[in-house]
């Protein structure tokens, strides 16, 4: 069977290739603190498809599915994770044509299954524990005291400098929540970082790099706008080690508010993941592309 894609489909599945977006779920929010999520808790490599996506996909996307040097993150980032089962079995299958994914047509049907379930335990398929603290207080934190809205979004409310945590707890666990907001700095990736450039004339912006090449580089800024220079107009580029993401949340706040913000994030996570789910269960169509070659 071959699987035909309309353009919407087709401009999710580009997200794969390395165009980033934002994505906006508005799912309310209202898990009581003593309620159980879901997140990643088992060794990767106990799951059937670990030599599979090693042999098949970490070269280009890493062993995690997080990105490498030649393709993006498949596993934490939202748009790929909304792509229902079988529209994953296409692109393994079939490929983007004109794009760095090929074709793995050569596979069997069930390892193609095998592949994508995989693919859904890196994307926070695992064990249900308990949350560590309140939800309530964690989200009055995020949109409060902790300012953390002020760069990140949560169901199309916050700002857009930073990613968006809709999913981001579906797909982590409370340590490593723990660990990003206490050392940013050795947590975050490097693009993560912030970049000041001055101009000619003295003027100073600093922001997120969203894309830099010999002639030109573009900053996101705190208020979400793009702003693209020319470099013969730059007087200076300065490519920081910092990370805009504060670097004092572990002294800042205690211990029980650390964990009512953790909970926060995994539950409004869970429940997206949740959502997005029913928004694209797994149908008979699926096992009809598996069955068809």
């Amino acid at each position: 069977m071959r699987i035909l894609y309309s353009w919407p489909a087709i401009s999710r599945l580009l997200v794969i290739v390395g165009m980033l977006s934002f994505a906006s779920l508005h799912a309310q929010q209202s898990v009581d603190a003593s309620q159980s999520t879901t997140v990643p808790s088992a060794s990767p490599n106990s799951s059937p498809g670990y030599g599979l996506f090693a042999t098949n996909c970490a070269a280009c996307h890493g062993a995690d599915g997080r990105g490498g040097e030649r393709a993006t993150d498949i596993a934490t980032v939202s748009e790929v994770q909304q792509l229902s089962n079988g529209e994953l079995i296409g692109i393994v299958r079939n490929g983007i044509s004109g794009t760095g994914m090929p074709a793995f047509g050569s596979l069997e049907p069930q390892k193609v299954k095998v592949l994508v379930d995989y693919l859904r335990f890196l994307q926070g398929k695992g064990a249900v524990v308990q949350l560590p603290g309140d939800v309530h207080a964690g989200e009055l934190l995020f949109f409060g005291k902790a300012q953390c809205s002020t760069c990140h979004m949560v169901n199309g409310k916050g700002g857009f400098i930073a990613s968006d945590l809709s999913l981001y707890g579906s797909h982590e666990t409370a340590d490593q929540i723990r660990g990003v907001i206490t050392d940013p700095k050795n947590k975050l990736p490097a693009r993560s970082n912030a970049t000041t450039v001055v101009t000619r004339s003295g003027k100073k912006v600093t922001g997120i790099v969203k894309s830099n090449d010999n002639f030109s580089i573009a900053l996101q800024t705190l208020d979400g706008s793009f702003q693209l220079f020319q470099k013969f107009d730059l007087k200076q580029i300065d490519m920081e080690s910092r990370s805009l993401m504060p670097v004092n949340y572990g002294s800042l706040f205690n211990s029980n508010e650390l964990n009512d913000l953790i909970s926060y994030l995994l539950s409004v996570g869970t429940k997206n993941a949740s959502h997005v789910a029913k928004k694209h269960p797994r149908s008979d169509d699926d096992d009809d592309d598996l069955k068809s070659n």
